[in-house]
């Protein structure tokens, strides 16, 4: 091996005496511990997400060690034993103080991995992945080791069902019903809600991202969608990835190889056609990172391209969980995530030569598992999809200059009239003031209202929460009252959050962005035909002046950091506090919050531009918006 990221074991029999007492124990020959290392790695924590994680990993390790040793035939390399990270739940967790630990998992796994994969110099991984942000914690490890390595999802849950009316049920579900005042029905969907074991079952970020996983070519597109207990991430996935994993180490395939400028534009109209979680948007940038590729809204899509396909050019195909009525259990059942991909690249929307981890291109990975053309209930075709526009929509304006608010478009339920809201502020500092009037007084929320929750971003918080909890009770309060509720806030949403939601606000208010001047009864405007979002009030340079000010005192009369910013009282919440970049950059730790990337690359323009072949009269607007058809 020649590649500084592999360490092979000298003969230094200081070195070489616990390698050779692993080896004996762990039933390997020792013979083979100068040679490159290889492993499996999972992702564990505390919920039903991680429950089938350990028995995936023990499977490929087993699949690895029959096939490992010195005989004709065999791969000649160290098996190491595998090797866990930890993170936490989101949704035990969503609606308190620990959900600040959500997002700072992914860099946590992060951490865990790059010890691992650096320390032992691992030349081949294989790792198992569940719940929304280890995998890609894993993924930009794996990005930044760049050796040979393939992921495999641990697998989604199956929907429940209550037993008293037959409805299907998931975690959103249960969410939904936490303002039901009788607390015997609260329990009794919560006791049917999740049943078994996996990640959350619907098209939440979970799924998404291993979707994302599996277009970007880290992981085979037929082991996204199969449920955590499908016999064959047991019995048959793990020797199909042993076989691919000796192929890239045989061929010197890697990570960076494949995840790159055209795969990661993919990845991501993938996640507007199945109108996944605006979490997306927060991952697609750290991914970008892990591979080479400094800021993801210049050099892989820029915001206005985004909108262009979103508004314009993807559809939504899925029927799915939450803003439908399938799980991605029914989308592996009428053919997996390959269908989709099949769809859009017969439109023209994806570029088909990029490779993948099979050692294919992604078309060839589609014809070879024989995927089927959409069934039409669960997954639509793109000529008559399940919604006309893609699920994801970019917002700035004088609240977000950053460009780096998100909508989930697919999720909105009504509100938007001629693509308009105008709202009045209701502000909230810090997300359990709202939690605390949905709770006690939710009579007191009123039509239009535009709910704003600040100092939950990235630093603020710290740790940029989900807001999952409030979310899933307003959608349930404007469902009963016949009235709309949009809310917008400097942290982050669920997948599984639905209604006029808007995330990821920037700058965010503990760091002085706009959002932290906006006032009770200010007058708020979502604007999508220009894609804004803007406070009425602070157009007036007068009226931001003074209250910018104002906001200025108080920050100098508390040492320099806003009191409605959360506590950071742990060593993590302190790395939060001081390191957060933005959402926009993908809201990871790093020093002095400025972005750092192992060996820069630069993003090279294929050629090839996405369109929909049923859309004709979109590149027309393409020319008109002065995006580059050569992008």
């Amino acid at each position: 091996m020649t590649n500084p990221n592999a360490v092979l074991i000298d003969n230094h029999p200081g070195r070489s005496t616990q390698t050779i007492g692993l080896a004996v124990e762990i039933g390997t020959d020792p013979a083979l511990i100068h040679e490159p290392s290889v492993g499996v790695v999972g992702t564990k924590g505390d919920s039903q997400c991680y429950l089938g994680v350990a028995a995936k990993v023990e499977a490929i390790h087993q699949a690895l060690k029959t096939r490992i040793g010195t005989e004709p035939g065999q791969l000649k390399y160290r098996l190491v034993q595998p090797e866990f990270t930890i993170a936490t739940s989101d949704g035990m967790r969503n609606g308190t103080p620990e959900m600040r630990y959500s997002l700072i998992g992914r860099e946590v796994t992060h951490d865990a991995l790059c010890e691992h994969l650096s320390a032992t110099g691992l030349a081949g991984t294989i790792a198992v992945v569940a719940c929304d942000k280890p995998p890609v914690g894993t993924l930009a490890a794996m990005l930044e080791h760049n050796l040979p390595s393939i992921i495999m999802s641990d697998g989604p849950i199956h929907p429940g069902t209550d037993p008293k009316t037959g409805e299907k049920l998931d975690i959103v579900s249960a969410f939904q019903v936490a303002g039901h005042p009788d607390p015997e029905y609260r329990h009794h969907i919560a006791c049917h809600a999740c049943p078994g074991f996996g990640s959350c079952g619907g098209m939440f970020t979970y799924n998404t991202m291993q979707t994302f996983i599996g277009v970007v070519g880290m992981q085979p597109l037929h082991m996204v969608a199969p449920p955590s207990d499908d016999p064959r991430r047991l019995n048959e996935f793990p020797a199909e990835l042993v076989t691919l994993l000796a192929q890239m180490i045989e061929n010197d395939l890697k990570p960076r190889d494949i995840v790159g400028r055209d795969s990661l534009r993919n990845a991501t109209i993938v996640a507007m056609a199945i109108g996944g979680s605006t979490n997306a948007l927060l991952h697609a940038p750290e991914i970008a990172r892990a591979a080479g590729f400094a800021d993801f809204w210049k050099d892989i899509i820029t915001p206005e391209e985004f909108n262009h396909l979103s508004q314009h050019v993807v559809p939504v195909l899925t029927n799915a969980r939450p803003y439908g009525k399938y799980s991605m259990v029914d989308i592996d059942k009428v053919g997996g995530v390959q269908i989709i991909v099949r769809e859009l690249l017969e439109a023209g929307l994806l570029n088909g030569d990029v490779l993948t981890c099979t050692g294919e291109t992604l078309a060839e990975q589609v014809t070879r598992l024989g995927a089927k053309r959409a069934d039409g209930e669960v997954i639509y075709p793109v000529e008559a999809p399940y919604k006309a526009t893609g699920g994801l929509r970019m917002l700035g304006g004088n609240l977000s200059p950053e460009f780096s608010a998100i909508l989930k478009l697919a999720g909105v339920e009504g509100g938007l009239e001629n693509n308009l809201f105008r709202g009045k502020a209701r502000v909230f500092d810090g997300q359990q003031a709202l939690l605390d009037m949905l709770d006690q007084t939710p009579e007191g929320f009123e039509d239009d209202d535009m709910i704003i929750v600040r100092y939950e971003g990235p630093s603020g918080a710290p740790g940029m929460p989900e807001m999952l909890d409030p979310t899933a009770r307003i959608t349930t309060l404007c469902r009963e009252r016949g009235i709309v509720i949009a809310l917008m806030t400097d942290a982050r949403f669920s997948g599984g959050s639905i209604g006029l939601v808007i995330g990821h606000v920037g700058p965010e208010a503990a760091l002085g962005g706009p959002i932290a001047f906006v006032e009770n009864g200010d007058e708020i405007v979502v604007d999508l035909n220009l894609n804004e979002i803007n406070c009425t009030a602070l157009s007036d340079p007068a009226i931001l002046d003074v209250r910018k000010a104002a906001w200025d005192k108080v920050v100098a009369d508390n040492g320099g950091f806003h009191p409605s910013a959360g506590v950071a009282d742990t060593r993590l919440l302190q790395r939060a506090r001081h390191m957060a970049v933005p959402a926009r950059r993908g809201a990871g730790l790093h020093p002095n919050r400025t972005v750092w990337v192992r060996n820069p690359r630069d993003a090279t323009a294929s050629g090839f531009t996405p369109r929909n072949k049923f859309r004709p009269e979109t590149d027309r607007r393409r020319e008109i918006a002065g995006i580059d058809p050569k992008a």
